[in-house]
């Protein structure tokens, strides 16, 4: 047989029905002269039996099958390391493909200039909703080849062994090998691969197609997805330990605060938009596994973090749950406190009591959130429904109680409004705020989902509203967040069937989401979509240019 240019191995466990996907987008690159590898980890299922039909169907697939399931991706991958026959290493996830000229190009490029690995664009796509976005756009924006890490150590974030193409003798010369027997394999064999490296080629081309199931069943979640699990956190805690061990064993110790402010922005990140929905005895055992290893990180690390972050990590580290939960639900929003406390020179301090060391002072200090002196239309609010009472029909009333830490809005009653926007035309509530105490209002909205107007083709998707504030001709409009565990309510209106639910992730807003039913679902949407085509549009402008 002739000697292939490269070989993909699809690593594959229990995953029949996705497998051939895989490998027929292997079987489609522009770049045909490749070996195909499925290396199964010991599948329980009708994967076998796919796998050998594939390979009877092209003499470049092999199939090998692990004796016993390894309960990871490192063994299918090392085992298929060792039989591989090219000179060129690439890896694709069973339930991922490969874009059509991603060995082509990652190949030109290797040949191009010789380095130890190339890579590229990754083009994620959430099953749920079909959203495609590229993942770390900002690393792969232009092509340019790096002699070491050291020039980029941004690109620690890009921690994908599949989105690269490796030279067979620079994994060979370092005995580089996917590390057996733990979770997050890639982070560490990454990390090794750029630290070894001489040079690598960052392409911009896509060379990777990762699907995105953010809200899979937890048996089929992908590891990353399992982050209910206090041994996924331990295992992503233990994957950073070997990896800080290599890089001080290594050489490359200067990597290190870099290292773990990615490990801030990203992992830990990953896990603390969950912490609102935690119970106590979770987030006790979260902090016992995660504390001890915070406290080795460098402090540069945490001060390139958001305010945001670092509050939620500080009032972690001093075991303070309540409020971890509370300030969890302001990240990536802008949302306030729900107070704040200054000490004798007004620096304002998260919480109802100065901090008492010089790290808490640094790490839960409030000034650069502005929050007396900001412009209103940016001004940080927090809104809360305290009560939802659900009334006949779609209707819902809600308590509403709004947080003012910086004091902006003025003593008496404020002119407040509900803002919901399902299609084009916006729902708006308005409603009264009345003080209860200095910096916190309360009022009652009623809210009537049947009231909301809807486009002619109906309406698919999710809307969280929003509070509107109105001070002297300006307006300021931040996220209402839900009690986390109100009962959902679901009720027909019309041609829609509309759920009143908590968003049960990150911030917590109150969501609501419309689905069509009937003759808007089956005749009136399909229709409306093919009319939306840019073809279909074009044609009709040039009716209308003719008739004139």
């Amino acid at each position: 047989m002739t000697r292939p240019d490269v070989t993909v191995t699809v690593i594959v466990y229990n995953d029949a029905a996705r497998l051939p996907r895989a490998v027929a987008s292997l079987r489609a690159q522009t770049h045909a002269n490749i070996e195909i590898v499925i290396s199964d980890d010991h599948s329980t299922d009708g994967t076998p039996e796919v796998a050998r039909r594939l390979a009877a169907q092209d003499h470049r697939i092999r199939y090998l099958r692990l004796p016993e399931n390894s309960g990871g991706c490192s063994a299918p991958r090392n085992r298929a390391v060792e039989i591989a026959r090219a000179p060129y290493l690439m890896f694709l996830d069973s339930d991922d493909e490969l874009p059509p000229r991603a060995v082509e190009s990652l190949l030109a490029a290797h040949r191009e200039r010789e380095v130890d690995f190339t890579m590229g664009a990754v083009r994620r796509v959430r099953v749920d909703n079909g959203r495609r976005t590229t993942w770390m756009p900002h690393l792969v924006a232009e092509r340019r080849t790096l002699e070491g890490i050291e020039q980029d150590p941004r690109l620690l974030f890009e921690h994908l062994s599949t989105s690269k193409m490796y030279a067979r003798t620079f994994l060979d010369r370092h005995r580089l090998r996917f590390p057996e027997g733990i979770h997050y394999e890639d982070q560490l064999f990454s990390a090794q691969a750029y630290c070894l490296a001489e040079a690598f080629t960052i392409i911009p081309d896509p060379v990777y197609v990762w699907y995105i199931e953010p809200f899979a069943a937890a048996a089929a979640a992908s590891i990353s997805n399992q982050r209910h699990k206090l041994s996924n956190v331990r295992d992503r805690v233990h994957v950073q330990r070997l990896i800080d061990d290599f890089l001080a064993g290594s050489g490359h110790a200067g990597l290190r605060e870099d290292k773990d402010y990615k490990f801030l922005k990203h992992d830990f990140r990953m896990y603390a938009g969950d912490l609102p929905y935690r119970d106590d005895a979770w987030l006790a055992s979260f902090a016992g596994i995660v504390n001890p290893y915070l406290d080795t990180l460098s402090p540069g690390a945490y001060a390139r973090l958001p305010r945001a972050e670092r509050v939620v990590l500080e009032l972690l580290r001093q075991g303070r749950t309540e409020e971890v939960r509370q300030a969890a639900r302001a990240l990536g929003h802008a949302v306030a406190p729900r107070q704040v406390t200054t000490d004798g020179a007004g620096v304002p301090y998260w919480g109802d009591t100065p901090p008492a060391t010089e790290r808490a002072r640094r790490e839960l200090d409030l000034s650069e959130l502005e929050l007396e002196t900001r412009p209103f239309p940016t001004a940080l609010f927090r809104h809360e429904i305290t009560s939802l009472a659900y009334g006949a029909g779609a209707v819902l009333t809600l308590t509403v109680r709004t947080h003012d830490p910086g004091l902006r809005l003025p003593v008496g009653p404020q002119r407040a409004a509900l803002l919901l926007t399902p299609g084009r035309r916006r729902l708006t509530v308005p409603f009264r705020l009345d003080p209860v105490r200095p910096g916190v209002f309360e009022g009652t909205v009623r809210l009537d989902l049947a009231t909301a107007s809807l486009p002619l083709q109906g309406f698919e998707g999710v809307r969280h509203p929003v509070v509107r504030l109105n001070q002297q001709g300006l307006a300021n409009a931040g996220v209402l967040l839900a009690p986390p565990d109100f009962p959902a309510r679901r009720v027909r209106l019309g041609n829609h069937l509309v759920t009143a639910e908590p968003e049960g992730r990150d911030p917590g807003r109150l969501q609501f989401r419309w689905r069509p039913l009937g003759v808007t679902a089956r005749v009136i949407r399909p229709l409306s979509r093919r009319v939306a085509r840019p073809a279909v549009r074009n044609a009709a402008r040039l009716v209308t240019s003719a008739l004139r």
